[in-house]
């Protein structure tokens, strides 16, 4: 007999109930149309309904000639840095680019010398949980999802704060760069414990090197033996800063702006962000992109082959191969249109890594498709803008070629992406606004009360 109550059955009354929530929760599609509502806040053309103004971040996938709009090449600037000039200078000096990238975001200016130094050692006090922490909430209660595991961890440290519900703009700062530096301790620690408790395998716990970086953090952190190439830890962290922030609107950053308008603590704020993050359909690409891929390299004989990786391409879209979802996964992005910087930027280190790992075969393939994929989704769908590889098309290539396991593909996400979701929260709080209340229009007709006894 179970030693707690067990949530896992559906019964035959929740079936029933579930069926009458659904039936009498349907709206007619045609009303969205009616009354101009722009679901999931895009126009019609996929242009996001302008909802914020920011100074973090800047998505460019079109410019404007003769009032139209003209796709092109897409960019992303951070405080007005193209991303590819603060790549290209941090790897030009063969640093480390993740906390540099951090400072910006969070500051609004490249730190000098001694101010990066200075915020580096900052951050690597922070990389310190409680005494017990692990303990007493991580090994008493693991779960086999991480991104359920690092939320329980951010919502808990609530506790462990003598100031958690203070709003001001330094308190905020200091709870942020504390979640900043423990983020990848939680994360990891959290898969360490599901991979003991659940999986019955080796526990090894790690305690973090000040002196080393985020990126070479993780991989400490993560391995038996903690030993990892310095072209590893430079590829994870450019990962990284590629993910570490991409404008207010999507729809995690949207979250912590909209849960911070209420006026709420930081740890309440990250845990919203860390829920949407967690969504497939934001955070988890990457992992459907890794599954896509095992399943081609199953199904199809002739890697090299054109014809047979069109042909399963075809049968993606076809709702014929994989998930049957219908969808390549990695092909497309709901902003840019002509290429996605982030992949641009990352595929070189990608292939350099793959050099390292022995893996030019799998390389190929995802160039292969990368180059295909595109082609046979205009011959078989009506498109409003072009079709290229998403950062996530990559991404999760690189963390499998690193031996990150495969539960720790969006918590590496959330890992980089709580920079920008804390430079977000900082610039909604600084600017005193209005807590953020879209309007909803009701389309249901008025009724008329009926007594109990009288209903049938």
């Amino acid at each position: 007999m179970a030693s707690h109550y067990s949530f896992s059955q559906v019964t035959p009354q929740i079936e029933k109930l579930a069926d009458m929530c659904v039936g009498n929760g349907r709206i007619d599609p045609e009303l969205y149309a009616k009354y101009e509502v722009k679901r999931g806040l895009r126009d019609i053309n996929g242009k996001g309904v302008l909802a914020g103004l920011t100074e973090i971040s800047e998505i460019v996938s079109y410019t404007v000639e003769d009032n139209e709009m003209i796709p092109c090449d897409g960019k992303l600037f951070y405080r007005g840095y193209s991303i590819s000039d603060l790549v290209a200078g941090f790897g030009k000096d063969k640093r480390y680019g993740f906390e540099e990238v951090t400072y910006l975001l969070l500051f609004g200016k490249l730190p000098n010398a001694k101010e990066l130094d200075e915020f580096s050692a900052l951050l690597a006090d922070y990389r310190k949980l409680p005494t017990t922490f692990v303990r007493d909430i991580m090994m008493k209660s693991p779960s086999s999802d991480i991104m359920n595991s690092i939320s329980r961890g951010v919502l808990t440290l609530f506790s462990y704060d003598d100031y958690p519900n203070d709003t001001s703009i330094p308190n905020v700062l200091r709870q942020s760069l504390e979640l900043i530096a423990l983020m990848p301790l939680i994360a990891v620690y959290g898969y360490q414990c599901k991979n003991y408790y659940l999986d019955g395998e080796s526990f090894i716990i790690h305690q973090p090197v000040p002196e080393y970086s985020t990126a070479q953090n993780i991989l400490h952190l993560l391995r038996p033996d903690s030993k990892f190439t310095e072209l590893e830890a430079k590829v994870l962290d450019i990962a990284l800063v590629l993910h570490a922030e991409h404008g207010g609107g999507n729809n995690s950053t949207f979250t912590t702006h909209v849960v911070t308008s209420s006026g709420t603590d930081t740890y309440a704020a990250i845990a919203a962000a860390l829920g949407s993050l967690k969504g497939p359909k934001h955070g988890g690409a990457n992992v459907k992109v890794t599954a896509m891929f095992e399943d081609m390299k199953q199904n199809v004989s002739d890697w090299t082959d054109e014809n047979e990786i069109t042909d399963y391409l075809t049968k993606l879209l076809h709702k014929e191969a994989f998930d049957k979802a219908g969808l390549i996964y990695g092909m497309g992005h709901a902003v840019y249109s002509i290429s996605d910087p982030r992949a641009n930027i990352f595929r070189s280190f990608v292939d350099k890594l793959a050099v390292e790992k022995g893996m030019e075969k799998e390389l190929e393939l995802y160039h292969l498709v990368e180059r295909l994929a595109p082609r046979v989704i205009s011959k078989e769908r009506h498109i409003y803008k072009g079709v290229s590889a998403n950062i996530d098309f990559y991404s999760g290539f690189v963390y499998s070629m690193l031996g990150i396991p495969m539960e720790l593909y969006t918590p590496l996400f959330a890992i980089a992406r709580i920079s920008g979701w804390s430079a977000h929260r900082i610039e909604e709080l600084a600017n005193a606004g209005k807590i953020i209340r879209p309007a909803y229009k009701s389309v249901s007709g008025h009724r008329t009360y009926e007594a109990l006894a009288e209903r049938k």
